[in-house]
């Protein structure tokens, strides 16, 4: 513009100057080259206002706004433990709006890594439903009555279950429950810990061990005390010590464990639980009929996704067990194969056993996380859950919070061992989505000459799919030969699960898709296994939880709970993003506008860089008159209100996409100002050239003018606004009032004769404004200006929302409609689903245990004196003496070769 405008000062110069150098002359003569040269550098300074210094201020002030929005919101507080959310940033409220794949960790963020004990299936009887009258199940809330354990003096306070049927069958003697909870009260590697009140606490190596063995012990078998050779037990009231004999340890393949105990009369009897499949082949044939009923319940209790075992026991003849004894001993001291040998001996011995029932453990997800993850997938956002869990615990956990679903067409498991076998299954998976995929990846193509960058193009599937990827295999994906491969077939599937991943890995794997997709990223932990993750990420969100507060100290923003990351995203990401689009837009059309006239004006003025309105005008225009009704706008703002926000997840893709501000967004704001700017000159021009006033006096000088187009500019420009704002509010009415106000009162001050006598030369416009705001030819101007400027906005978005409405269209349109708030959403129960992959036990277990339990590494006995507790004898070396006190306390946890 500068430029274009010094050569019509140089061709002006060249062809009109003479004809004012008689009283102008210049004091060098005529050069038209040299006046063009310091044109450009004067309109340099008169133009500069297309760059708005002004902008960098009001973001600032926006972005903090709405990042106290974040800090005041009390439905992200979490009353139990006082944490409200917190924006520990203020410049990515806008990217909360824009957020295309979302990373989590699984333990403490997705659930609260505590397991309760749910169902139980007992001799082919479903416990833990409560029905109506009806024979219909009723849904179990807070309110709902608990059963009352207080007949169980050593019950846990704290266990809750809402079925009295199934204390009503063990108090009465049923041998079924009875034997059910024994076996949970033996079967396991718990150690017990005495508490000085009298109190029991259970150390488990795993959640759901715990919530079994604690179930047993509110229903009156009471894992008391063991030693590597004995269990104690108080059942209903009777201490009862079991000899233990032998512990047939868990390994990922048995995916089940067993004991060995012989009862005070004598009895012996193996307890065994494990994986369903794995134990129902090993039941006698005299079952079968309560086998199927007992896969009946456990398909529902799948369906609901609970972890389930499946339990049994087996009455062993003493002769047979002695045998297989020796034959254990053999096997466990051989020195080649050891472990095949011991795996031989076990399968001799389960086999032919009675199924006592099934349990069903619930791995307490966090409030509302299934709720939240569906929200956000209908809003596009794609969800990577990468843990360090095993695979199948990650899996039934991304079951159980609507991550993969029964529906999907496949899910895929990604483990192989090699390069080569994770690239075949990389290839594969990727064939099977998408047959017709080329081998080379998609690059999206950028750039004047339309070059490919290294950014990846999306590819849509039909159908829905998921991924599972472990540790070890991903190891190999994210090489720089296979990472493209692993990134394409990832982004194929609706959900990603990493599991078995270190804290490096999750940061690679969040660095290779900031780096390959043009997406933004969020990254959400509440661990300092975390902090890598979401320091790579766009934006990192911290959960406060129980495991510091390294992850919060990392993060951008921060909360207690997993769901409210959907009201972080979905309603003050997508209103900041909206805000921010809107201001931005609105705020350089009002700068260019304003700035454009002046470019039309130089071809009136002999391009001499007069400016076409008054200086103080030019001062106060973004600093008065139009700052605050802008910042109305971008901090009041709102489409919709939040409870629409919810319903519609769909109002978020609009910002993954940036529809609201690009740059064509960009472009057609300076073709709106280029117009705007033409009429605002034009107009007030032919209107007041050779006009009279009503008295017969002449109006048509530059001061009139410039009065008339900086009133027309600003008229113009609070249409506009008032045209963009949605959400209207007591302060944007009177910001946008106000400044107009304002801006009549400061021009009739300023062009006063008072101002004019005391700063003769600072306000030379004396009287301008009585003499020409009088008039109604004047004010007719000013309305012909606003409504030219309007009308096409006008006709464009009518034409544009009958024709193509976008989705916040048609949700507003709907909103007009309803005239009021949404109806809530209709409650969904989570469908039952039919699966093979059922027992949550191998999820959580490990190897090793077993052996741990019986060698008494893990035991300590409290030494009041040496001489007390050992005594010598001559065959056996140091033994333990008989007086000594049988009181056990459990160490650290010992790490296991």
């Amino acid at each position: 513009m500068c430029t274009i405008l010094a050569i019509g000062k140089g061709i002006w110069e060249s062809q009109e100057g003479s004809a004012f150098a008689a009283f102008l002359p210049p004091p060098d003569g005529n050069n038209p080259p040299f006046s063009a040269f310091l044109t450009f550098w004067s309109y340099v300074i008169i133009l500069n206002t297309v760059v708005p210094i002004s902008l960098y201020v009001s973001v600032e002030i926006i972005r903090l706004g709405n990042s106290y929005y974040i800090d005041w919101d009390r439905m992200m507080y979490h009353a139990p433990t006082n944490t409200p959310a917190q924006a520990r940033t203020t410049t990515l409220n806008e990217e909360l709006g824009q957020i295309k794949y979302i990373f989590s960790d699984k333990t403490g963020t997705l659930t609260q890594n505590i397991m309760t004990f749910n169902k139980c299936s007992i001799n082919g009887k479903s416990y833990g439903d409560l029905l109506d009258f009806a024979g219909h199940s009723i849904e179990i809330t807070e309110k709902t009555a608990k059963v009352d354990f207080s007949w169980n003096h050593l019950a846990d306070p704290k266990f809750s279950f809402h079925d009295p049927s199934l204390v009503e069958a063990v108090r009465q003697g049923s041998k079924e429950a009875q034997n059910f909870f024994r076996l949970l009260a033996l079967c396991h590697t718990v150690m017990p810990e005495e508490l000085n009140d009298g109190g029991i606490n259970y150390q488990a190596q795993s959640p759901d061990e715990g919530a079994l063995v604690t179930a047993a012990r509110n229903f009156g078998f009471v894992f008391r005390a063991r030693t590597p050779e004995s269990i104690t037990a108080v059942e209903m009231g009777e201490e009862i010590t079991y000899d233990l004999l032998a512990v047939l340890d868990f390994n990922n393949v048995r995916k089940r464990m067993s004991v060995i105990v012989r009862s005070p009369e004598g009895k012996l009897t193996l307890y065994c639980k494990g994986a369903d499949t794995l134990i129902f082949e090993r039941l006698h044939p005299s079952c079968s009929k309560l086998m199927e009923v007992t896969t009946e319940h456990l398909n529902e209790y799948a369906g609901e996704g609970l972890r389930t075992l499946a339990l049994a026991y087996k009455e062993l003849d003493e002769d047979y067990f002695n045998s297989w004894k020796k034959r254990h001993h053999e096997a466990s001291t051989a020195m080649e194969d050891r472990d095949e040998k011991l795996d031989a001996i076990y399968e001799e011995i389960e086999k032919d056993l009675q199924l006592l029932g099934a349990s069903a453990v619930e791995d307490k997800l966090q409030d509302g996380v299934p709720q939240t993850i569906e929200q956000l997938s209908k809003a596009d956002i794609k969800i990577w859950v990468l843990t360090g869990d095993k695979q199948e615990t990650a899996e039934n956990i991304g079951y159980s919070c609507n991550m993969l679903r029964e529906e999907m067409k496949e899910v895929f498991i990604v483990a192989g061992n090699t390069r080569e076998e994770v690239a075949e299954e990389l290839r594969t998976a990727r064939k099977k989505m998408k047959p017709d995929s080329s081998d080379e990846p998609p690059f999206h193509k950028s750039g004047f000459l339309g070059k490919k960058s290294e950014v990846v193009e999306d590819e849509t599937v039909e159908s829905e799919y998921g991924l599972v990827i472990n540790g070890h295999s991903l190891a190999f994906a994210l090489q720089e030969d296979l990472q493209l491969e692993f990134l394409r077939m990832a982004c194929m599937c609706t959900a990603v699960i990493c599991c078995r991943v270190t804290p490096l890995q999750k940061a690679q794997v969040v660095e290779l898709v900031k780096k390959r997709k043009k997406a933004v990223t969020l990254a959400i932990g509440d661990g300092a296994n975390d902090v890598s993750m979401i320091k790579a990420a766009h934006i990192g969100v911290g959960i406060s939880g129980q495991e510091g507060m390294q992850a919060v100290l990392s993060s951008d923003y921060s909360f207690a709970q997993f769901r409210y990351l959907q009201r972080l995203l979905l309603v003050h990401g997508r209103w900041s993003y909206l805000r921010m689009c809107k201001f931005l837009r609105y705020f350089f059309y009002k700068n260019f506008t304003f700035t454009f006239v002046h470019f039309w004006y130089g071809f009136f003025c002999g391009f001499s860089a007069q400016t076409v309105y008054d200086e103080w005008f030019i001062t106060l225009y973004n600093l008065v008159y139009t700052a605050l009704p802008v910042l109305g706008m971008a901090l009041f703002d709102q489409d919709v209100d939040h409870r629409w926000s919810f319903r519609c997840p769909e109002l978020y893709t609009p910002g993954q996409l940036n529809l609201y501000f690009s740059k064509r967004a960009f472009l057609r704001c300076m073709m709106h100002s280029c117009y705007s700017s033409l009429i605002l000159f034009f107009i007030p021009y032919a209107a007041i050239h050779g006009t009279v006033r009503d008295d017969g006096k002449d109006i048509a000088d530059y001061q009139s003018f410039a009065l008339l187009a900086q009133t027309c500019l600003l008229v113009a420009v609070n249409m506009q606004l008032g045209l963009d704002t949605t959400y209207w509010t007591a302060v944007n009415q009177f910001f946008l009032w106000g400044s107009m106000s304002v801006y009549f009162a400061v021009t009739f001050t300023m062009y006063s004769n008072g101002m004019f006598l005391i700063f003769t030369s600072t306000f030379p416009f004396v009287g301008v404004a009585r003499n020409s705001l009088n008039q109604p030819n004047v004010w007719l101007t000013i309305l012909l200006t606003s409504i030219l400027c309007v009308l096409p906005v006008l006709a464009y978005r009518f034409l544009y929302m009958q024709l193509r409405p976008t989705i916040n269209d048609k949700v507003r349109y709907k909103v007009r409609q309803d005239k009021g708030p949404p109806p809530d959403a209709p409650r969904r129960f989570r469908p039952r689903r039919i699966s093979t992959r059922r027992s949550g036990y191998a999820f959580s277990h490990s190897r090793g245990y077993g052996d741990l339990v019986t060698s008494g590494r893990f035991l300590l006995r409290p030494m009041k004196s040496r001489t007390a507790l050992f005594s010598r004898s001559a065959s056996s070396g140091l033994t333990l003496s008989e007086e000594s006190p049988q009181i056990f306390r459990p160490i650290a946890e010992e790490p296991i070769a």
